[in-house]
């Protein structure tokens, strides 16, 4: 069942890493508002970049290619938005500085010398062994050791060398959007606590980031500098960032867990939304509706309380109800949300009528059109095709709902039939081709 915020793992592009991707667009909308000033300034073209959401509970955030990969855990361990966004701003220092590049050529570098001191080790022991020297043999041993070593540590250095470059990087884009540059400060000195009983215990030399307290002592006086340093961010910000909190809770750390979270602040809008959520996913999901109902009153243009009320009414088995909330959600939502409309269609599927279905293909065509790489849309569209009764559509939206899910035995055995159903060099007829001449990353 698809809900607001999907837990199932979406391996699609990120089928070889079994990432477990999560999507919400909510969430995504909220980092998106935080990382396209950040881009500006750094020189990136927003469109060259992806915010990706991970279901991980540590506090973590990396760069790959030209996504940005942000821990669910990253968003509800920061406490204000500047928190989130400062890690944001570090990740985008390692993307405007080319660090991924250069840490390749590190690589090649270091392997290259992990290399030649193998063969030279190698060739140390053939000469003692040819000589008769245990001594000689042990030496050419620690030369190939010894090697590998200086490859490592050289690396692992230049990998912090890059991550205080990332961080001075930070503080210049905070500065430039006028934001503050506490949060960072802040997220270090949460790494350090958490590292308070292992520390004596590291050796900081084979560390690929240098120690939170190395950190703050070299970032400290420069953040402190800047004139936005004690600036707080707007409530309304505070408001977003707090529901989105609250969300990612419900979803993922329990029943109780929204509700204990803000219970310090009962009767907040971020209290009443983990509420509602918690109550239509793990209590009765008609108690939730007056709930949502509530939210939707206080602020009737709010897409996503729309969206939440969809998936509490498929919850409870009314999928007319479902439509017309996530309709409403569509019609609001200024960000064209490719997963508002996966809902829609879902609602519409269930729905059952032709019309219904009809208008379900419709609305999946274009979420796919959006996000192509979207398993659940195709999951529900071969689902309208099946029930209007067009065979060779349903199974080759199966055989895509497969492929972007990582089951490309299974996508191949659906694309097989569904090409059999289409004119040989038909648009569909080509794509289910593609399908089945893929080669899996297990080939």
């Amino acid at each position: 069942m698809l809900v607001a915020i999907s837990m199932a793992p979406v391996k699609a592009a990120y089928a070889q890493s079994n990432l477990p991707i999560v999507r919400d667009a909510e969430i995504e909308e909220l980092l998106n508002d935080y990382v396209v000033p950040l881009l500006k300034v750094a020189g990136i073209r927003r469109n060259r970049v992806d915010v990706v959401l991970v279901n991980s509970k540590s506090f973590n955030a990396f760069v790959s290619g030209t996504k940005i990969f942000v821990n669910l855990g990253a968003i509800v361990d920061s406490d204000t938005p500047n928190e989130l966004i400062g890690v944001l701003a570090h990740e985008i220092g390692h993307l405007a500085g080319g660090h991924q590049d250069r840490l390749r050529q590190q690589l090649d570098r270091a392997q290259t010398i992990a290399v030649v001191s193998s063969i030279l080790g190698a060739a140390t022991v053939v000469a003692a062994a040819s000589q008769g020297s245990g001594d000689g043999a042990r030496a050419g041993a620690g030369i190939a050791m010894g090697g590998a070593e200086l490859a490592q540590r050289g690396l692992l250095s230049y990998q912090r060398t890059e991550e205080f470059a990332a961080d001075r990087s930070a503080v210049d884009y905070l500065n430039a959007t006028k934001q503050s540059t506490k949060g960072i400060l802040i997220t270090f000195e949460r790494f350090h606590k958490d590292l308070s009983l292992v520390r004596d215990r590291i050796n900081p030399y084979r560390l690929s980031h240098p120690l939170p307290r190395e950190r703050i002592a070299a970032l400290e006086i420069l953040a402190k500098q800047s004139p936005y340093f004690n600036k707080q961010d707007s409530s309304s910000l505070q408001v977003r960032h707090d529901k989105v909190r609250a969300k990612i809770l419900a979803y993922t750390y329990g029943p109780n867990a929204a509700e204990s979270a803000f219970s310090g602040a009962k009767g907040s809008v971020a209290h009443q939304y983990g509420q509602a959520i918690s109550t239509f996913l793990y209590r009765n999901p008609r108690n939730a509706v007056p709930m949502i109902d509530k939210l939707i009153k206080s602020s009737p243009n709010n897409a996503y309380y729309h969206e939440i009320k969809g998936e509490i009414l498929l919850r409870a088995q009314d999928a007319k109800g479902a439509a017309k909330a996530f309709s409403d959600a569509v019609r609001i939502d200024g960000a064209r949300s490719p997963n508002m409309m996966v809902g829609l269609g879902h609602a519409l599927v269930l729905s059952g009528t032709n019309e219904d279905l009809r208008r379900a293909v419709g609305e999946l065509e274009v979420a796919i059109s959006l996000d192509p790489n979207n398993s659940n849309a195709h999951r529900h569209l071969a689902m309208a095709y099946g029930r209007l009764g067009d065979t060779g559509s349903a199974n080759l939206a199966t055989a895509e709902a497969q492929f972007y899910a990582g089951q490309y035995k299974s996508a191949k055995q659906f694309a097989a039939r569904a090409k059999q159903a289409f004119p040989k060099n038909a648009p569909q007829w080509l794509r289910a081709d593609d399908i089945l001449r893929f080669k899996s990353p297990k080939n």
